[in-house]
């Protein structure tokens, strides 16, 4: 036995406020917590289920909220801490709650915000899990969600959100289309209803675009993607804003504004700006349990620390990608906002400095018959299901992620039968080029 005072269990604030320093400085430090045992520089995985209580009364004050010590990992970690604090700090919001996997984020972040008999609006060009998420499984617990075609007209936006509507979804850049949306806009809408917005980042990172800057009231991200950037490990994220006005909205968030204890306080009055925070980690991420491990955690925040410099890479070969793919006899077309010839080039200017993502999709001549040639004849680039790795990765939506789908949401999706998705890497740029040229030149053109 020891009488050495055991390490505290809170998470207490970093040593130093990371916020006054620049994006590359905080993606490093930011949620780190010194190791009292050992005196490791990066900060331990914390493998343990569970934590001590210092008395009875701490026990019972951690559990009524009145205390801030941990309780029980399905609910927080440390070395989870370290990701949300990294998370929240690079997105800008007030806290960050991380989760099992991109689907668990959108799934607890919307559901915090809608419940049975209530609705959701979204862009109708959003990843296809989350379409599938949204027709199956929000279907089931009697959450509807509608979508929006047209983001740059005001009336279908009013035409579509309704009394019960209780948040809008959109995705920064949509995969696989690259069909970028203007948030400021999809955000003004927000506003005028009285709703928050709710907004993707997986596919920019907030080292390309940071939604709340430009009205958004919650982020989420899989970042099992760019975030963690190894492609080694799931994982996902959600951002609270801490901006957005809960009490002066016409719509009810009961369970963030009204006290859920008889003579009690709301999480609102509690908690202020990481009120909704509270609720997504207390209410819906510890009730329905898509904890993030700790060893996955560690993953997570040890990628961000490179997340620029891998940004950087990706960016600059996807326009030079973009373009050289644009030329050549054997593509019909390449979706990507950042090419002069792309309808929303002026708002990739805007919003994006021409670079939007490392994801987007190249038609090939021949339709499946040069897809299956093209896919086939790749050797530097995998043919998998991700995106956002240090790997280049290539896909036929078609046939895969889009299969569910019926043809006729398939055709006003632009999910041709020619259409592959790309994920550019980190790779040389001359040899994926290369590797793009070869694999092309397998189609035969008719």
């Amino acid at each position: 036995m020891t009488d050495a005072t055991p390490p505290s269990t809170d998470i207490a604030p970093p040593e130093y406020d990371w916020q006054g320093y620049a994006f590359d400085t905080r993606q490093v430090h930011a949620g780190e917590y010194d190791d009292l045992n050992a005196g490791a520089r990066v900060s331990p995985i914390a493998m343990t289920a569970g934590y001590r209580f210092d008395s009875f009364d701490d026990a019972r004050d951690r559990f009524s909220g009145d205390a801030d010590g941990l309780i029980y990992s399905r609910q927080r970690n440390p070395s989870g801490a370290v990701a949300e604090k990294r998370i929240a700090s690079l997105e800008g919001g007030s806290e960050a709650i991380v989760v099992s996997s991109g689907q668990a984020a959108i799934t607890a972040a919307l559901l915090a915000l809608a419940e049975n008999g209530e609705r959701i609006v979204s862009t109708a060009s959003i990843y296809s899990g989350t379409r599938v998420l949204f027709g199956r499984s929000f279907a089931r617990f009697g959450v509807s969600v509608d979508y929006v075609w047209n983001t740059a007209d005001d009336d279908e936006w009013d035409r579509v959100i309704q009394p019960n509507t209780k948040a809008i979804f959109t995705e920064t850049i949509p995969n696989p289309k690259n069909d970028i949306v203007d948030i400021d806009q999809v955000a003004r809408v927000a506003a005028r209803h009285g709703i928050p917005l709710v907004v993707d980042n997986t596919i920019a990172s907030p080292y390309v675009i940071r939604p709340i800057e430009h009205g958004a009231a919650v982020v989420v991200h899989s970042s099992t993607k760019f975030l963690s950037g190894h492609g080694a490990g799931l994982s996902g994220a959600i951002v609270d804003g801490g901006t957005f006005d809960w009490a002066a909205s016409e719509r009810r968030y009961p369970l963030l504004t009204e006290p859920q204890t008889s003579g009690g306080r709301s999480l609102l009055e509690r908690y202020g700006r990481t009120g909704y925070a509270r609720l997504a980690r207390e209410a819906v991420v510890n009730d329905i349990g898509p904890a993030l491990s700790p060893f996955n955690s560690f993953l997570l925040h040890q990628g961000i620390e490179t997340l620029s410099l891998r940004m950087e890479r990706h960016l600059d070969s996807s326009v030079t990608i973009a373009r050289w793919l644009e030329q050549h006899p054997k593509v019909e077309s390449v979706d990507f906002a950042g090419l002069e010839s792309n309808p929303a080039y002026e708002l990739a200017q805007r919003l994006y400095g021409g670079r939007t993502g490392s994801v987007f999709a190249v038609t090939v001549r021949g339709g499946a018959a040069g897809a299956r040639s093209f896919l086939d004849g790749l050797r530097v680039i995998s043919r998998m299901t991700n995106i956002g790795d240090v790997r280049s990765m290539a896909l036929h939506p078609a046939t895969t992620t889009h299969i569910s789908f019926t043809e006729e949401l398939r055709q006003r999706l632009g999910i041709t039968p020619g259409l592959i998705r790309l994920s550019i890497g980190i790779e040389d740029v001359n040899d994926l080029i290369a590797d793009l040229d070869q694999a092309l030149a397998r189609v035969a053109v008719p």
